[in-house]
């Protein structure tokens, strides 16, 4: 496994292997199923182009009234449980003993992209987020703390996990691109994306 350095994200490539990936994606498929895929909408109104959903004690929300993390999901139910296999992901990446209370569950089709943003709806910025890359290879950018600016790109694979945290934790990111057919792990094709949060 080889971990890369980029404007302070730490990206550990092909730390799942592909028995790993899918055994992650069984458990995600669970969670999908007790808690299926929304498209939401930003405050503004515009429809996101990917597709998403959440486990654990909260799951993050989009739509007319603002960016926020949510107890229930659009139809009034409670999040399933983050499954063991990621949290053992954030265990092995971390070391912390403080557990995630999130996580973000994003679908991109082939011609779905993640404008540039900081992940700051949570309440204290000291702890990292992991994600997890799994299916299609995604081209994932990398800017700094103010919007604008250069930026640095990566290709993301399936099995490769991110940890943004320190003074890197709120460095805008983005996804521009996916490149459809690289990856045979969803036989539909695409990429998930798991992100796993402290929240409170």
């Amino acid at each position: 496994m080889t971990v890369l350095r980029l404007r302070g994200f730490e990206i550990h490539k092909a730390l799942l292997d592909p028995d790993a990936q899918r055994a992650v994606l069984d458990d995600v498929r669970k969670v999908v199923k007790a808690a299926p895929f929304f498209r939401p909408v930003t405050p503004g109104g515009q429809k996101m182009s990917v597709r998403m959903t959440s486990a654990g004690k909260y799951g993050w929300m989009t739509d007319a009234d603002g960016y926020r993390y949510a107890e229930t999901h659009p139809n009034g139910q409670v999040w399933p449980a983050i499954p063991d296999t990621v949290l053992a992901i954030w265990d092995q990446l971390t070391g912390l003993d403080r557990q995630p209370e999130c996580c973000l569950i994003n679908y991109y089709a082939a011609d779905a992209k993640m404008g540039m943003h900081q992940d700051r709806d949570e309440a204290d910025f000291r702890w990292p987020v992991v994600s997890v890359s799994l299916g299609d290879e995604a081209m994932f950018r990398i800017g700094g703390q103010k919007r604008g600016g250069k930026t640095d790109s990566v290709w993301l694979q399936s099995g490769d996990v991110v940890v943004m945290g320190g003074e890197a934790r709120l460095n805008h990111h983005g996804v521009d691109r996916i490149r459809a057919g690289s990856s045979k792990l969803l036989p539909k094709g695409g990429r998930i994306n798991l992100t796993l949060r402290v929240v409170e």
